[in-house]
């Protein structure tokens, strides 16, 4: 049975962009408009992997992260975090949240800033599902 990949964005093109990516890449798109979307998602369609903006209006993808991370039954789903913003800034506001007392949470397994090439996605996909 082919494995899920759910893809979290707001921007309908991105969204568009790698559901065909999963596809041709032998996997089942899934997606979500937001975090909120995203997190009830992951927990109907239990995803192989998710594939996750960092901001989106409603849950941003930092909120998702965490929740998702946080989760004993999914926190070993992996995310590849896919944004505009810097890794650094996305590792930093991670530590910030967690130096004001929230529980820490992983690194994700991935990071790719866009714009990324069709072909980073899908190799990037294939390395954490095999």
């Amino acid at each position: 049975m082919a494995k899920k990949v759910l893809t979290v964005d707001d921007d309908p093109a991105i969204v568009t962009i790698t559901e065909t990516i999963i596809e041709e890449a032998g996997y089942i798109p899934l997606t979500a408009e937001n975090g909120e979307e995203g997190m009830n998602k992951v927990r109907e369609e239990k995803p192989d992997l998710v594939l996750l903006d960092v901001l989106m209006p409603k849950q941003s993808g930092i909120k998702m992260y965490r929740e998702l991370k946080r989760d004993k039954t999914l926190k070993k789903i992996p995310v590849i975090i896919h944004s505009g913003i810097a890794k650094r800034t996305f590792l930093r506001s991670q530590e910030a949240l967690t130096e004001f007392g929230d529980e820490s949470v992983p690194a994700p397994e991935a990071y790719l800033e866009k714009p990324v090439e069709p072909e980073e996605i899908a190799e990037t996909i294939k390395s954490l599902l095999g």
